[in-house]
Formats: C-alpha cells, sequence, structure tokens
C-alpha cells in the first residue's frame, strides 16, 4: 500500500487554518432587486460592494440589445474567436473599444483575468528561446492578483516595488538593462481605490526602454474624457503606454475584458495567448449590449458620472464629519481600513444588521492588518441610502488602531 500523503488532507488542513485565523471566503447567493439592492438569504440588502459604477447593468438599453441579438445569434457562440466563434458583433465591438481608448486595435477576451494571463505570457514569454534572456517584469506590489499570475506563468523575471514608489521600479529596472522589460500597474487599485502615478510611470519606460501595461478595469468609464479611463484622465495616449487592459463588467455593467494597443502588439497577443486561442469566445449578444453600454458611456447624456462624483463627494465629507479613517482615494472606490480580521468581519456583519452589504476584505487579498470594509459608491446610489450608510458606520465600535494607511 502506498504511504504517499493524501492530498485531500493537505487540502483540508489549509482550508482549516484559514478558518481559524477568520480569512475562510464563503459564497453567497446575492438575487438582484430593484433600486441597487440584494436578497441575500432571507434579508434586503443595499449594495455598497459591487463595481456596478454607473448603475448600468440592468439599464434598459442594455437589456433590449441583449435580447435582439439573442433571438438572432442564440446564445453560445460554440467556437473559440480564431476558430468560427468571432462574429459580426466581436469585432464592431473590437474597433469600438479601439477608437473610444485611441489604440489601433482591440482584442477582446472573456474575463479580466484572462485577459491579463493571456496578454502577458505572450509578451513576456512568447521570446522565451534557447540563448536568450528571460523577459523582466516590473509590477507594483499591489497590483492585481492576475498580473502577478501572469507573469510568473510567462516565466519572466519579477520584481515587485513599493506601492506607488516610482524610485524603486527605476531601480528593478536599471538592476538588468539588457532584459527586454514590461512595467505593469493597476490604473485605479481595486483595494486601495487610489490612482496609479501613471505620467511618471511612463517618463520611466520612455527612459528606459520597457514597454507600461495599464490594468485600468476600475477607471474605465468613470475616469478621464469619455471615461476613457486613467490614462486619457492623466493626458496619456498609446505612445505613452503601448497595451491597456479594460473589464467589461464594472462600469460598462456587462461582462468580458478587452486589451488594447498597437496593431503589431495586439496581432502577438492573439498568436500566443492561451487564453485567447482555446477559449469559446463571448456571447455575440453580450458582445451587443456592451456596444449599448459603451455608447451610453461614452455619450453620458443621462450624467451618470458627474452622479456618481457627487456621491463620492458626499459620502467623503460624511465620513470626514464623522472622524471615519477612509484610505486616500478619489475614486468610487472607499476603503474604511478596521485592521485584523476578526474586527474586519464583526463590522461587516453589523452593517448587515442594518442592511447594508459591504464585503469584508481580509489576507491574502490585502497585507495582513489592513482588513477593511471595501465601500463601493455608484450612480444609482441615492442620496438618502448614503446617508443611511454613513449612519451605520457611525455606529461601528472603530479599534483604537484603525487609522488611514
Amino acid at each position: 500500500m502506498s504511504t504517499r500523503p493524501d492530498l485531500r488532507d493537505h487540502l483540508a488542513a489549509a482550508c482549516a487554518q484559514r478558518e481559524r485565523e477568520g480569512l475562510l471566503r464563503r459564497v453567497r447567493t446575492c438575487d438582484v432587486l430593484p433600486g441597487g439592492r440584494r436578497l441575500v438569504g432571507k434579508r434586503i440588502l443595499a449594495d455598497f460592494c459591487g463595481n456596478d459604477y454607473l448603475g448600468l447593468a440592468n439599464h434598459r438599453e442594455l437589456v433590449a440589445a441583449l435580447t435582439r441579438a439573442a433571438a438572432v445569434e442564440g446564445v453560445g457562440t460554440g467556437a473559440a474567436h480564431l476558430v468560427s466563434g468571432h462574429r459580426g458583433e466581436h469585432a464592431a465591438l473590437e474597433e469600438e473599444l479601439a477608437d473610444w481608448t485611441g489604440r489601433e486595435r482591440a482584442v477582446l477576451f472573456s474575463t479580466g483575468v484572462m485577459a491579463n494571463l493571456g496578454a502577458l505570457q505572450a509578451l513576456l514569454g512568447a521570446g522565451a528561446m534557447p540563448g536568450r534572456s528571460a523577459a523582466l517584469c516590473v509590477q507594483d506590489k499591489l497590483n492585481h492578483a492576475s498580473l502577478i499570475d501572469g507573469a510568473q506563468l510567462a516565466g519572466a523575471d519579477l520584481r515587485r516595488y513599493p506601492h506607488a514608489d516610482v524610485e524603486s521600479a527605476a531601480r528593478q529596472l536599471d538592476g538588468q538593462p539588457d532584459a527586454p522589460a514590461l512595467l505593469a500597474t493597476d490604473g485605479v487599485f481595486s483595494m486601495d481605490g487610489d490612482i496609479a502615478p501613471l505620467p511618471a510611470l511612463a517618463a520611466l519606460c520612455r527612459d528606459r526602454g520597457a514597454m507600461l501595461y495599464v490594468d485600468d478595469a476600475h477607471g474605465l468609464g468613470v475616469l478621464g474624457p469619455r471615461g476613457a479611463g486613467s490614462l486619457a484622465a492623466a493626458g496619456l495616449g498609446s505612445a505613452d503606454a503601448p497595451v491597456l487592459m479594460g473589464t467589461l463588467g464594472k462600469a460598462l455593467g456587462c461582462a468580458g475584458a478587452f486589451v488594447a494597443g498597437d496593431a503589431d502588439v495586439m496581432d502577438a497577443i492573439v498568436q500566443f495567448a492561451r487564453p485567447y486561442i482555446y477559449t469559446t469566445a463571448m456571447p455575440a449578444a453580450l458582445a451587443a449590449a456592451t456596444r449599448a453600454a459603451l455608447r451610453l458611456v461614452r455619450d453620458d447624456s443621462e450624467g451618470r458620472r458627474e452622479r456618481l462624483a457627487a456621491n463620492i463627494a458626499r459620502f467623503q465629507a460624511g465620513a470626514a464629519q464623522l472622524g471615519l479613517p477612509l484610505m486616500p482615494s478619489s475614486t468610487a472606490i472607499q476603503p474604511l481600513v478596521l485592521g485584523d480580521a476578526g474586527t474586519t468581519l464583526a463590522g461587516a456583519r453589523m452593517l448587515e444588521r442594518d442592511g447594508f452589504l459591504v464585503v469584508p476584505i481580509r489576507p491574502p487579498t490585502v497585507p495582513a492588518g489592513t482588513g477593511r470594509l471595501r465601500i463601493t459608491l455608484s450612480a444609482a446610489h441615492t442620496e438618502a441610502r448614503i446617508d443611511a450608510l454613513l449612519e451605520a458606520l457611525a455606529r461601528l465600535p472603530l479599534p483604537a488602531r484603525a487609522v488611514a494607511v
């Protein structure tokens, strides 16, 4: 009989350890109700943790576009983009995304994680041949996990710099001047809500001959002219940041992602990105709905970005009056750091009892000791609901060590 350790025992021990530390994750069903509310179990909660920043997920025009296209295209595409799954709606959406972001070409992916994994695999791993140096990938320590994973899967030499520290990023690049290099950063950091120092990073990459890759999942739709994102807000174009990744399931209210840039770089991604090559294309009806969302975002005749900005300002002003230790963020992501996992989990449960859905963010998603309530604002929130959330937050027993970081 084999004496090999049982893999299930290892998994059970790891899960038990997480539970003891108060870090075990659990899936709950959150059914949609009108007015930005969710039915969680038997409770109706106001959603202050989702990423539907402009309140478009249930917009009538998106629903109508999806329905019309599904009646013609069906539901599934049945094949990858490179087989027979690339439909006219996909091609039109890629063209419109490229035009919106000022890039030559855009390539669709099914999710943001797949976009980062596939694009970094292609950009960093395609040249990994005998006799060639491994590519260098320099990243902010607070980047999204998929950026870190993408560099590791590509076999790149991954170097990480302290959050938003451009001088440290420069030292990492200078340490390997002979290696082809890519610097990857979030545009808006998903757990902190702050914006990367994009002009300084772009200047650094130009000076050191590195490619700048920006994951703007939380900036697209809400920042910059026509909602074109954090790069547009900083006045930077494709020459400054050759590769832009954006998601379609946050401000645009749909699902999926894209990578945009110069045509030759996008061609290389199509050739070498395994998550693109071997994945069934997103439903064409979803692409049609995303095109409808993109028209609404670019035009913004309903003033959704203005309402979102007003809601952020109202929440920040109320939090300041209450002395709540928010992190320094000007975006829709407004984290309240509580510290240890137990305190953070207790805070989320108290808010839930008061009728608010705010998910506790704990390690390993964030560094130890920085557990937080990740509060997100939307254009769909009313002033009354924001004020009610502030009243509930004022009742939280904040620990003495809960300070802005």
